[in-house]
């Protein structure tokens, strides 16, 4: 039985992390009609469901079945604001996050990583912040360079990321480092990373500094806010039919693009008098959402 959430947690102001999904075609349709408010359902389960590992649908219109949990603390990495119960994931971002927190800690100054928000337990829209983080393959992983690993959970709620970034984006301050730039490489270097968002400064600040084989600046996009955090996603793991991957990045190291973020926040252009008012997000239904979506949710 769909279990309700009592009450709704308050936005906590990463909702910078709607990140420019691709749309998702339902792949099933025994969800039409259905138009409950899905991340009121979503939001309300408390643990994975006992299903395969799968994801199903896209990063910002999907679900995740078999979800496994982020211990809380490992050798090099805790996860944070565990009272969000947003780090469970599929088994590669686990095992992602194992890896790219080994590596940080072979950095000077970093005992490994902070891991901010990952999927709920069964993935699917969030009642507060993220758009995307729906199908268990999303990690935010903090910008502070962690110096002790023994937090305590109260710790976690309390203690807050640094922000990176300098005139509003377009620069890097002098906390940035050049363990930010290694880690951020070891990351996008992955073959199981899509992409990873940060804001422009710090891809600009990249591409003014590395050397040799800039092919992992292709993954680095641009995007807004992302400067407490940068934000990995991965492609849906090989042969995993109903995961919907992204368009890959246009070819090439994307320092132009990125450049021209920067351009435009320090000289941004004049507002169009003529462009039509935003039009207000819609709340995603469940029959929004993959068909096989209400099977996990269902199940137990």
């Amino acid at each position: 039985m769909v279990r309700f959430l009592a009450a709704v947690i308050l936005a906590f102001g990463f909702a910078a992390c709607q990140a420019d999904d691709p749309p998702v075609v339902s792949l099933a349709t025994q969800n039409s009609g259905d138009t409950r408010i899905a991340k009121t359902l979503f939001g309300a389960e408390p643990v994975s469901s006992e299903q395969p590992p799968q994801s199903f649908g896209g990063y910002a219109r999907g679900c995740q079945a078999g979800a496994q949990q982020l211990p809380e603390t490992g050798p090099t990495w805790q996860a944070m604001r565990l009272s969000r119960n947003r780090n469970w994931a599929q088994p590669t971002t686990i095992e992602y996050v194992r890896d790219l927190s080994r590596f940080a800690a072979t950095q000077p100054g970093w005992e490994g990583l902070y891991i901010g928000d990952m999927s709920q337990p069964r993935g699917g829209p969030m009642l507060t912040g993220h758009r995307s983080h729906q199908t268990g393959l999303d990690v935010d992983i903090w910008m502070l360079p962690p110096d002790r690993l023994n937090l305590t959970s109260q710790e976690r709620e309390n203690l807050s990321s640094i922000s990176m970034r300098r005139s509003a984006g377009a620069f890097t301050n002098d906390r940035w480092t050049p363990q930010h730039e290694a880690i951020i490489r070891a990351a996008a270097s992955d073959p199981r990373t899509a992409r990873i968002f940060v804001f422009p400064g710090a891809k600009v600040a990249m591409c003014n500094s590395a050397t040799g084989d800039r092919s992992w600046l292709n993954k680095v996009r641009p995007w807004w806010g992302h400067h407490y955090h940068f934000h990995v996603r991965l492609s849906c793991p090989p042969g995993t039919a109903g995961c919907t991957n992204q368009a890959p990045p246009p070819p090439g190291d994307g320092c132009a693009d990125a450049q021209g973020w920067v351009d435009r926040i320090l000289n941004p252009p004049p507002p169009d008098p003529d462009a039509p008012p935003p039009t207000p997000r819609r709340e995603l239904t469940m029959a929004n959402l993959p068909g096989q979506c209400l099977n996990v949710l269902n199940a137990n």
